[in-house]
């Protein structure tokens, strides 16, 4: 969702396969053609890799150990033999070549969000795994370099995240409508005839191209966030094909759109709640007023009201409003190394300065410091619209405004609010909640956050249950910020690594405490908590 719905994500659900994924036979040709007809993927062609467009974030060419390459999948998998669209990836090779396991391939969510430009620049966060993995990522369908979904230009986009996303007034309320339909209009406008495909049944599909195209007989797959919902659909359509899986930043795999926003809304304040509470627990050293958390949260709320009567200085021409405040707040949120960034920018937009708050949403909404936005915004909503199936109109949303706010003083109104994003998409969503069953796939290790303000620390529980007897493997690991193993604790770490590298997981119900042991030794087993 392009506006408040803060991409992770309040995920929007699948539907169930269209085809058999059954054997394979012979056409007569020596290729393989698989029961749904598609051929199998040819080995793929590596090269030297491009810097990243515009639509992909922008940035520098990845170093020269790094390759990329492109593989032809069919647009629509009803017609294999018809039309094909191109997936762009990247990898990097395995350092240990002798003891290579095979392809690590990364999904760091959104949906919308680049592998290609991601990993490179997340490469050493997992230099463990590449001593014997080749690291991979890449451009999902509508993505980035792959065909990527277009919808508005960016002087049209600055003035769409300066709008008001929580509208107050009869008047306002019909500017907000009118801002999400020209939205859509310019997403039908320009990608009528990618957006029925882009959906993460596709996605998944492409993923089994992208193992086969590896030459891989199992996929070994690393999904954060919304790459732990495209995995449970991989899983649920190709079980035989899972090989060392790891799910970090889990999505709730039983939760509408609405139940995902609200459950975001509780999430976000729940992480403001445990930012403002170190604030004050660090006394002086805290640049913001108030002496207790909640007296923290009411000049945030007083600020946004604020901005909502006249923005403040931003950057250039453009000024803070209360949305892109909310949504730079947000930004700082899914980190704990942010929070001294968040600590600043809040103390400096209530002395009138608005950059550092405004920097902090353009990160979010993926523009850069040339004005230019990659196509996350559009792909994400492209995805979750044609995923979900729940449309809600004016009315209804409005009525479910006070369960939002009662959620979230700080957050509520704009989650609320985006419910609305898919309400006029001009592709109809697919299901409610996605299907991940995956009876005999191999063991998944599914890794919650407690303090992750973007999926609840719930959804890993519920994605095991999801998974299946004998297949989702949970760990907790008891910190903040969205993901556990990008925050470099180092038990989790020994436990992803020790799965991945020696394909030896933890038992499950491991905790690892952020703080509670500085070795890095797993903590054991505790009892089930509560979701």
């Amino acid at each position: 969702m392009p506006r408040n719905a803060w991409r992770v994500t309040s995920a929007a659900a699948l539907a169930a396969a269209l085809f058999a994924t059954g054997g394979c036979s012979d056409d007569g040709d020596g290729k393989k053609t698989k029961a749904d007809g598609t051929k199998e993927a040819k080995p793929l062609k590596w090269g030297e890799c491009p810097a990243p467009t515009p639509l992909e974030g922008g940035g520098q060419a990845p170093p020269k150990d790094w390759q990329c390459a492109t593989l032809d999948v069919p647009l629509d998998y009803a017609k294999p033999e018809g039309e094909t669209i191109p997936l762009a990836l990247i990898r990097a090779k395995a350092r240990d070549q002798k003891n290579r396991i095979g392809s690590l391939v990364f999904n760091f969510g959104g949906p919308g969000g680049s592998g290609i430009t991601t990993l490179p620049g997340a490469a050493k966060e997992y230099e463990a795994l590449r001593a014997r993995y080749d690291l991979v990522s890449f451009d999902p369908r509508g993505v980035g370099r792959s065909v990527p979904v277009r919808c508005e230009g960016d002087k049209q986009l600055d003035a769409y995240y300066a709008e008001d996303s929580s509208p107050d007034t009869p008047q306002e309320e019909q500017a907000f409508v009118r801002n999400i339909r020209a939205y859509q209009q310019a997403c039908r406008q320009k990608s009528a005839a990618l957006l029925p495909h882009v959906g993460t049944s596709n996605a998944a599909r492409d993923l089994d191209r992208i193992r086969q195209a590896l030459g891989d007989e199992k996929l070994n797959y690393f999904g954060i966030s919304y790459g732990t919902e495209l995995g449970g659909v991989y899983a649920h359509l190709f079980p035989k094909s899972v090989g060392r899986a790891v799910f970090d930043a889990v999505v709730d795999p039983t939760k509408t759109s609405e139940e995902g926003a609200l459950g975001q809304a509780k999430g976000f304040q729940l992480a403001l709640g445990n930012f403002a509470q170190d604030c004050v627990d660090r006394g002086d050293e805290c640049r913001l007023q108030g002496s207790t958390a909640k007296e923290i949260e009411a000049n945030i709320i007083k600020l946004q009201k604020d901005l909502s009567a006249k923005p403040i200085a931003g950057i250039g021409d453009r000024p803070l409003t209360e949305s892109q405040a909310t949504n730079g707040i947000a930004q700082a949120l899914y980190s704990k190394e942010l929070w001294p960034l968040l600590e600043q920018g809040l103390d400096e937009a209530e002395g009138g300065q608005g950059q550092l708050l405004l920097a902090l949403s353009d990160a979010l909404n993926g523009r850069d410091q040339q004005g230019h936005y990659s196509n996350i915004g559009a792909a994400n909503t492209a995805i979750n619209c044609v995923d979900s199936k729940d449309r809600y109109t004016l009315a209804e949303t409005k009525a479910k405004l006070a369960t939002f706010r009662s959620a979230s003083p700080v957050f509520g109104d704009f989650l609320g609010w985006a419910m609305m994003s898919c309400t006029d998409w001009p592709v109809a969503g697919a299901w409610e909640t996605p299907d991940v069953s995956a009876p005999g796939a191999a063991p998944i290790l599914v890794i919650g956050n407690t303090g992750d303000p973007a999926t609840p620390y719930e959804g890993a529980r519920r994605m095991v249950e999801q998974l299946g007897p004998g297949v989702g493997v949970e760990l907790t690991y008891k910190g903040e910020g969205h993901g556990a193993y990008n925050s470099g604790d180092p038990c989790v770490q020994q436990a992803v690594n020790t799965y991945l590298l020696d394909g030896k997981a933890p038992k499950a119900g491991t905790v690892c405490a952020a703080t509670a042991d500085p070795t890095g030794t797993p903590v054991g087993p505790e009892p089930p908590q509560g979701a």
